[in-house]
Formats: structure tokens, sequence, C-alpha cells
């Protein structure tokens, strides 16, 4: 049996960048389950197993358009300290919830510091960025 669309798959994968550093990875837990098809996973990787058997092993590398996109800065912005929290002490890297004009959550990273105000960056983390997969199907339903 190989993997096609619609059907539900189990996958050992680590996920790196281009300079070999480690993002996620799925070895030390249990696999990741998913439908192909369903459009939860990266177009890239979903792609990237199509065919693939049982036990089969493959090294994919996903283009930035086929993973997170590119980045937007309409999604990077600079806000004031002022609509902070008070009791937060706000540092490069740390992640905040922040409510969209369409009022969904929308997780943002503090990416500077200033004086008076803070520039976040709601991209995913990953965007912009060509990936590289290890992947391992361990499971085919």
């Amino acid at each position: 049996m190989k993997v096609e669309l619609n059907k539900n798959v189990s996958v050992h994968y680590t996920g790196k960048l281009k300079d070999g550093s480690v993002f996620d990875s799925s070895v030390d837990r249990e696999p990741l389950s998913f439908t192909v098809g369903d459009g939860k996973l990266i177009p890239g990787f979903e792609n990237g197993i199509v065919g693939m058997q049982v036990n089969e092993k493959k090294l994919i590398e996903i283009p930035s358009n086929e993973a997170y996109g590119d980045v937007k800065d309409e999604l990077i912005q600079e806000v004031s300290k002022s609509n902070l929290p008070k009791e937060l002490s706000p540092e490069v890297g740390m992640q905040l919830q922040s409510n969209a004009e369409d009022g969904s959550t929308l997780l943002v990273t503090i990416v500077k510091v200033e004086d008076e105000s803070v520039v976040v960056d709601a991209n995913h983390p990953l965007a912009g960025k060509d990936l590289i997969f290890d992947i391992e199907v361990v499971d085919i339903k």
C-alpha cells in the first residue's frame, strides 16, 4: 500500500533548516498521524510523502512557498509599551497573544525592544525558510 490522497498516515519526522539545526522531531514521541489532503499540514510535506510505502524513509526539501510562505512585512508592527500589560517585562523572543481586527487571536513574537515601544512579528517563525524533513512512514490506513 502506498501513501495517497485521503489515506490516514503515520510518520516519524525530523524537521531541519538548511544550516542543519532541528526545529521539530517526532522521534522521541508518538508518530504524527494525519489524513493526506485534509490541509492540516504544509503542502510540501503532504506532497512529499505521496507514493511512499510503510517503512520507507525519505529526505524531502520544501521551499518556503510550499511551507509557511514568505515573510509578510505587514505582519511586523511597532507597538507602544503602554498597550502592553503593566506587569510585563518585554524581551526579544517573548511570545504574546494579540487580538486581530476580525476578533481572532494572533500569536506574535517580540523581535525588538525600544525605550517606549516593542516591535512584534505575527509571521510564523518558519516563514521565509526552506525546510528539510527526514521522514519515515510507519503506518498507512
